[in-house]
């Protein structure tokens, strides 16, 4: 009886939802919405480190593990399609996008800033023609190499210029991406998921994405490389606009995109597939969305490996691997020209130099994004229903 009553409620506060897949409603409170878009930020920066007080009720069984609550079995199959718990995927109309923004944002710049130190390892296994002291047997042993010979420091140099550049990045990838699948799921197959709408979706999201972190991979990069030769990151700026000019910040940029559109298309698409297997209701489960991401991301990051090899070499322009090609080239123009290069420089094994250290960065890095980017959603939303029900109990 007390569950019974405690679903009604839920149902009368506006708090129980139809699955994400069901046809969304037009229309409903615009001012109600707008508060809710414009105030998120404001709430999420006075709130962030209260969250796991104000949910301790809520999130706290879920995340632990607990048993999941599935409502329907007490009131049969055709009632279990309406009663279920707050669908997080179904925002309220006006609010959607700037959560996605700010939750995309965080979840972005965790992940870079988190994995970091393997992402440095990753540069410096990619090089063609590395210095003798900078030729490591395997991850481990050159992230202690690093550590021992450079400093304690030296793995997340380049970590700032890398969060900025994240942060809007994946605010736009995220947001546009879960605009496009839903449109697009309604186009292709209305009423259900769309692998061909989820694809889709990550390839377009991607060109975002990269228009805004290119310039700062750029930077990073030539940071992480042995016996980087800059300062810090606005020396590296200053030296890269001065001899090589503006271009050069997006001179790997149609290399990027040939990368992580296939990278992107087949990330999504193992995600939301896996998600399908893992998580058929779409609940909020941080365990299969940390699942879903760590495998999708580590398939996705071995396909696409030799783009990356190429995509680095042009990022940071290897004086040694220029020089043992050939004396009269002074770069490296094109993704052509980087094929080309790899494959005079190491036949085709070289295109899959540091696969290990990109796959073992890529599982956590995805899986953190996927975990973080769910989780502030889940949050963010149910913070907004909590206060559009005391908006419509106060106006009673």
């Amino acid at each position: 009886m007390i569950l019974k009553d405690w679903v009604l409620q839920m149902e009368a506060d506006g708090f129980v939802r139809r699955r994400r897949m069901t046809a969304d409603t037009s229309g409903g409170d615009a001012a109600v919405a707008g508060a809710s878009a414009g105030a998120e930020i404001h709430w999420l920066g006075g709130r962030f480190w209260g969250v796991s007080e104000s949910l301790v009720g809520t999130l706290t069984p879920r995340i632990a593990g607990e048993t999941e609550l599935h409502v329907g079995h007490f009131y049969g199959s055709q009632e279990a399609n309406d009663f279920s718990e707050p669908d997080y995927e179904g925002l309220p109309q006006g609010a959607s996008t700037s959560t996605h923004m700010l939750a995309g944002a965080v979840a972005g710049i965790m992940e870079h800033c988190l994995m970091f130190p393997i992402d440095c390892v990753k540069t410096r296994m990619q090089s063609l023609q590395p210095e003798p002291a900078a030729r490591y047997r395997n991850v481990m042993d050159a992230l202690w190499r690093i550590v021992r010979t450079e400093g304690i420091w030296r793995p997340i140099r380049g970590l700032n210029i890398t969060a900025v550049g994240a942060g809007p990045a994946h605010a736009l990838y995220f947001a546009c991406y879960e605009r496009l699948k839903k449109v697009l799921s309604d186009i292709i197959h209305p009423g259900a998921n769309s692998h061909l709408a989820n694809g889709t979706a990550g390839c377009v999201a991607t060109l975002l994405h990269d228009a805004v972190m290119n310039p700062a991979e750029v930077v990073k990069q030539r940071m992480q490389m042995y016996n980087s030769p800059y300062r810090g990151v606005l020396d590296c700026m200053r030296c890269v606009w001065r001899q090589e000019g503006a271009l050069a910040f997006y001179r790997s940029y149609t290399t990027q995109l040939t990368m992580n559109v296939p990278f992107q298309a087949l990330h999504f698409m193992t995600y939301e597939y896996l998600q399908e297997l893992l998580n058929p209701q779409r609940h909020y489960n941080p365990s299969s969305h940390m699942v879903s991401g760590a495998l999708a991301g580590a398939i996705a990051a071995a396909a696409t490996t030799p783009l990356d090899v190429c995509k680095t070499l042009l990022n940071t322009q290897e004086s040694l691997a220029i020089d043992s090609v050939s004396q009269s080239e002074r770069q490296i123009t094109g993704l052509g020209h980087a094929f080309r290069t790899v494959y005079r420089l190491g036949g085709l094994p070289a295109y899959f130099k540091g696969v290990q250290a990109r796959v073992i960065y890529q599982m956590p890095s995805t899986a953190i994004s996927w975990s973080v980017y769910e989780f502030f959603k889940y949050v963010i939303t149910k913070h907004q229903h909590e206060k559009r029900r005391i908006q419509r109990d106060g106006e009673k």
